[in-house]
């Protein structure tokens, strides 16, 4: 049994350029799909703190390292058959260079330059990262271009999460309509949602989100519904890896790169703008986007999906 180390901490997402110190933690959920090509590995996850409770109990994980400085000095010690590096920050990127191992992929360091490169098979995904033109024309499911990373081919391989709610389904539909500090631009508007519940509350039982502060209270919010209508966001993914039905709401960020294993639908805007998807955390138009998707076209899309 070979020993994987898989480096995501949540601080860079994959197919994005920018790099912070809040972690991305439906970027590392996404993550988890890796984990089907890894079944005979031994494998360690180095993760941060935050994103802990995504990765817990996950059957597919041997054990999982919090990115402190005890766990650096750890695994410099320590010798891998395989380390996949999937942050771009340089860094991250020169510690993971630093890890005894004889083959990786993902992201190297660049000590001539100090910046993030690629190792074989992660070119045109890094690439992605600081084209966004190309990136705006790109079909590519996430997963794919995961997989091709690691030089394997993704055929709908699904999420692997390791919670188990305790809760059981209560509700039709949930409300997933908070959004994240990274891309306020991606919600819906608070008035769009009001207007749906209005909409949808003779029909069915309705739930809003719960669970905002503690990740396994929203775990357990989001398996208590039947269905989820979503932004982008960590609660779509949450459902998908649950296998809920899903509405998701699209507009600044690319509906192309996700897939929703034909368990529900995408709803973009009808809009006059040329620039979405902009994949930028802020609005420059008078309008939002998102604001010109309407309430009635969300409840048309839940009754199909029921």
């Amino acid at each position: 049994m070979s020993k994987v180390l898989i480096i995501k901490l949540g601080y860079s997402e994959t197919l994005d350029k920018e790099i912070r110190t809040t972690t991305s933690l439906g970027d590392v959920l996404r993550t988890t799909v890796i984990l089907n090509f890894l079944k005979s590995e031994d494998v360690s996850w180095l993760v941060d703190e935050k994103a802990y409770p995504l990765l817990a109990d996950n059957p597919r994980i041997k054990r999982i390292l919090i990115f402190n400085l005890e766990s650096v000095l750890q695994l410099q010690r320590e010798r891998f058959d395989t380390v996949i590096n999937l942050e771009k920050g340089p860094g991250i990127c020169a510690f993971s260079d630093s890890i005894n191992a004889w083959r990786r992929f993902g992201f190297r360091f660049d000590d001539t330059e100090g910046i993030a490169q690629a190792y074989d098979g992660a070119e045109k995904v890094l690439s992605l990262c600081f084209d966004l033109e190309k990136k705006k024309g790109s079909h590519r499911h996430w997963q794919d271009a995961l997989a091709s990373m690691i030089g394997k081919r993704w055929e709908r391989e699904e999420y692997i999460i390791g919670y188990k709610p305790k809760s059981s389904i209560k509700f039709d539909i949930g409300f997933n309509w908070a959004v994240g500090d990274k891309w306020p631009n991606k919600a819906w508007p608070n008035k769009y949602w009001k207007k749906l519940g209005t909409l949808l509350k003779k029909k069915y039982s309705i739930s809003w989100q719960c669970g905002l502060n503690n990740l396994y209270e929203y775990m357990d919010w989001i398996n208590s519904c039947n269905m989820i209508v979503t932004n982008d966001s960590l609660g779509m993914h949450l459902a998908i890896a649950l296998k809920k039905k899903i509405v998701a709401l699209f507009g600044p960020t690319s509906s192309k790169e996700v897939y929703l294993y034909e368990r529900g639908t995408k709803l973009l805007p009808r809009s006059p703008y040329k620039c979405i998807p902009c994949l930028a955390s802020e609005c420059f138009q008078k309008k939002n986007c998102m604001e010109f998707i309407k309430p009635e076209e969300v409840k048309d899309e839940i009754e199909m999906v029921c």
